[in-house]
This record gives C-alpha cells, structure tokens and sequence, in this order.
C-alpha cells in the first residue's frame, strides 16, 4: 500500500508541473482559435548524409543515469551525439507538451491592437520586403512556430528561461524540416527535434547535437526584440502572428511569474559555473564579429542611449531605447516593468563613420545631424531614408549567453571593449 501511495503521489506530482505552461482547467482563456491546428503527423526518420551506416550499432548509447525520459523517442539515433548526455537536464515536461505553431493564421495590425498594448514584446522577422511580428505573450507559450516569410520556410524560436529570440532558415539540403520542443533543456535553453529524423537541436546554435543530422547546423535569420509600438511604426503594413492560435492559452500573462529578476541568482534548470562579471540575468545585447563576441550589458546602455564601439576593427553603435516590457516577471505582461530594447549597427554609411548620441525622439549623429531610430533608420536631417547595416545583435540573459560563448569579453569591464 504504501508503494501505491507513492506513486499516486508521484503521478500528483506530474500533473501539477504540467500546469506552468499549459491552460488548466478552470483557468481563464485570452483567446480561441476558429480553426483547427495544423497537427502533423508522426514522420518516418528519412537517412541523412550526417548518419553513418553503422552508426545505430553502440553499446549503451545513452546513460542510465540520464536526466531526461527516454520512452518518447523510439526513431532518435542516441549513438549519434556531439555533447555528453549529461549536460541534458529533463525539464518537467513531455515532448510536444508545449506545443508548436505550424503554419499560423496572421492578423493585422489592427486586429492585433485589440488586444496587444504598446509596450509588449514582439520578435520581428524581416525577409525582403515583408516584416512579420511574432508577440511574445504567444510564444512564451509556443516557444517554436514554423512558418513561411516571404516565401522561405522558416522557424522563429524563443526560449523564456534564456531570454533568447532566434529565427532559422528551415530548409536543408533541400529538406524542410518542421520542428517541435523536446521538453529537454541543456544550459537551460531550449532542445527543439525535427519531426523528420527526430534529431535534437540546440536553440542557442541552431545546430543538430543528437540523432541523424548531427553536426548540421541551421542558417540563422537576423530578428529584432522590440515593442510593438516600435513595430507599427516602423511597418504600418506588417503583419502578426495571430492571438487565434487553436490553443487554449493565458495569452498576456506570464507563466513564468518572478523568473527575470535582475539581481536574483537562482537560474532555474541552469547547473553549470555562473560567470560572475555580471549578475546571472542581466540582459545582455550581443554581437559576434569574426571570432569576437562582445556582451553590452542593459545597466550601461540604459543609462547611455548609445554606445559607439569597435569590434575586431569594426565600428560599430548599440542603440537602446526604453518603452518594451519584460515578458518574465509581473503577472499580466502589459503591467510589466520596463525593460527596454537594443539593436547593433555598423557606423559605416554614406562614406563616413558616423558617431551616435541618444536624444530625446531617437538618436543623432554628429557628422551630419540626422537623426534615426531604433531600426538604424535616418527619420530627417540630410540623411533622411539611409539605412544604417544591421551586425544581428542578439538579446540574452547572461548566464545564458556566458554558458555557450565564455570567452566573451563584457563592454564596460577590464577584460571588455570600452
């Protein structure tokens, strides 16, 4: 009896931590989709030129005393792998648990208005002339949506527990692969499977790091963290990803209530060594040039507006402006503290190196006055209509982005460009 006691206590248990990022009952819904979701079917894992013929063939390809559940992933070639399985952590949910998005309905800005304020998050993809906003009060419930953006498959990600927006080509070798969410962390970022050969990948990287493909590595898409006021202004005509998703979700509330708080050190899911230049969660804007990467942290360029640098002899600005919420911390992400938003940019336009300040309305240059936006776009002055080149900075937490790039060197330190 007492046996039966404990594993019905166990299933309790389970059922409970289902709850973080799934709608309960009872709970109240944001929004219903008309349509059905587009579920797909369970793929048949197809050979790929990254598996080896015999590579099926190891003894005790994946530990016993792993820490995620194996049963899930019958057609996973574990004898395939490029980091140890230890580094694996479960984190409390089942495969597909948080389900992606695939092919999603679009809604315009209009519509989005009706229930999306200024001052949230949204993850802006631009392809060519189309611009496409994916809200975070979805994704933080989603975390992955395959999509086509101006006629390239795509999958836009985002893990809450990093902190970290990215967005991928999706098509390899002339495969298009459609991904789903492991409910496996690793350095507390997300581990996204391919529903093709049931590889896993890590998001930080884009790369396959279990199963077939491993070793293959996604193209990275340039993606921007910006509010959505900044987003309807810049493209009037751009469209969102739709709050009619088919799912039952608290669209707008934080299912991660208190996580991003600055100067907290607990990393939940996170077990490797803190890299103490700065506080675990402090938000970091990020740019890698050449084999440099260099972590500009939001304390500094809150209090600056604008920092003129040079990476590995390339001059460059960081803008950050305030006016867009965190996603991770109050209850309803419209409440939320402001934490602002951060891009990197060349200063090398129209044949000069421009030197930025931050201003009230934006950011003016020295050499000719002009004044741009958030975008790295010149909005008047003689300048008015130059884009300034965009170097695909990145927005992290910084535990996170230190676990996978620890030789970065942090603006504003001795060891940093400053």
């Amino acid at each position: 009896m007492k046996r039966l006691f404990v594993w019905f206590a166990f299933l309790f248990f389970l059922a409970g931590c289902g709850r973080l990022a799934d709608g309960g009952a009872g709970e109240r819904v944001t929004a219903v989709s008309p349509p059905t979701p587009t579920v797909s079917p369970r793929a048949t894992p197809t050979r790929s030129r990254y598996a080896n013929a015999a590579s099926r063939e190891c003894a005790n390809p994946v530990p016993e005393d792993r820490q995620f559940p194996l049963p899930p992933w019958p057609n996973t070639n574990f004898c395939r792998h490029s980091v140890p399985y230890d580094e694996f952590l479960w984190g409390g949910r089942s495969r597909d648990s948080i389900p992606a998005l695939n092919n999603p309905e679009l809604e315009t800005i209009a519509e989005a208005e009706l229930w999306l304020t200024d001052r949230e998050p949204v993850l802006v993809l631009q392809l060519g002339d189309e611009a496409r906003a994916y809200p975070i009060p979805i994704l933080i419930w989603h975390e992955i949506v395959n999509d086509e953006v101006a006629g390239q498959p795509v999958v836009v990600t985002y893990c809450p527990l990093c902190n970290s927006g990215l967005a991928f080509a999706r098509t390899l070798d002339g495969q298009t692969l459609e991904f789903g969410v492991t409910g496996i962390l690793r350095n507390a970022d997300l581990i996204m499977f391919d529903r093709q050969t049931e590889s896993w990948w890590q998001q930080f990287t884009g790369e396959a790091i279990v199963g077939e493909m491993t070793g293959a590595k996604l193209t990275p898409l340039p993606v921007s963290m910006v509010s959505f006021a900044d987003f309807k202004t810049q493209f009037p005509n751009g469209r969102l990803l739709s709050i009619y998703t088919g799912y039952d979700r608290r669209y707008g509330e934080n299912p991660y209530l208190n996580y991003d708080s600055r100067f907290s050190r607990g990393t939940k899911f996170y077990q490797g060594e803190l890299d103490d230049r700065l506080v675990p969660k402090m938000r970091v804007m990020t740019v890698v040039v050449g084999d440099t990467a260099v972590a500009y942290p939001y304390d500094i360029l809150s209090e600056t507006g604008a920092v003129n640098d040079e990476v590995a002899g390339q001059p460059l600005v960081v803008f950050w402006k305030s006016g867009t919420n965190t996603p991770l911390y109050s209850q309803y992400i419209a409440e939320a503290r402001d934490a602002g938003s951060a891009a990197v940019y060349s200063q090398d336009t129209a044949g000069q190196t421009l030197t930025f300040t931050a201003v009230e309305d934006g950011f003016v240059d020295e050499e000719t006055g002009s004044v741009w936006n958030i975008w790295g776009t010149a909005v008047s002055g003689p300048l008015t209509g130059t884009q300034l080149t965009s170097l695909n900075g990145n927005e992290f937490f910084w535990f996170a982005w230190a676990a996978f790039r620890p030789d970065t060197l942090v603006y504003g330190t001795t060891d940093g460009a400053d």
